[in-house]
């Protein structure tokens, strides 16, 4: 079988349970498949998609690595069935988060979808464009960094939606639930990021 392109959207079939974790990967690295690997565990996923977008609008693009050699490099990451790495946001022209994940809702709204981030995104999450949307649109889960357990969990997204939030022991119950809804994720923790990597640190 052909490896899938650039920006193919993966296989998936009507009542998976997909963790959507999107990024710039740029590069990717051992903590992004941490959080990959312990969300399936935690939250009883059948796969992960890793997004790699085209580029975060509040980030500086300038040392951003092409798509196809950072989607490569994720490939290149993991030999975990589960894990699908794709570009498709490039092939729409996606820019948010928001549309990419209502796209996903619409096109495929048999599949339980969960949108997983790191608790360092969660402390600046209000700054997203349509952030309280993307609360509505399909669960969230969140997964410790470090150095951002206060910052996360009190931050001001998690407060505006603190009474969503369900016990980190019910996590497998997040892919059917009705939203809003988001878990925080203790755990294994990674002190390794893409910004360091790329300084050289």
């Amino acid at each position: 079988m052909d490896a899938p392109g650039i920006t193919d959207l993966p296989l998936s079939a009507p009542g998976m349970k997909i963790g959507l974790f999107g990024g710039s990967f740029n590069p990717p690295h051992e903590g992004h498949r941490l959080v990959a690997h312990e969300s399936l565990k935690r939250i009883g996923l059948d796969a992960v998609w890793w997004l790699v977008t085209p580029g975060n609008p509040l980030k500086d693009t300038r040392t951003l690595a092409p798509i196809g050699e950072r989607v490569a490099a994720a490939r290149g990451l993991t030999n975990d069935p589960r894990i699908k790495i794709t570009g498709f946001e490039a092939q729409y022209g996606f820019r948010y988060t928001y549309e990419t994940l209502r796209f996903l809702k619409t096109r495929l709204p048999d599949r339980h979808f969960v949108w997983i981030m790191g608790a360092d995104s969660l402390a600046g999450f209000h700054r997203w464009e349509r952030w309280e949307e993307i609360f509505t649109l399909m669960p969230i889960a969140v997964y410790i960094r470090p150095g951002s357990t206060r910052t996360g969990p009190f931050s001001k997204a998690a407060q505006r939606f603190a009474r969503y939030r369900i016990d980190e022991a019910d996590a497998r119950l997040l892919p059917t639930s009705r939203v809003p809804a988001w878990v925080f994720l203790n755990g294994m923790m990674s002190s390794l990021s893409s910004t360091q990597l790329r300084n050289g640190r």
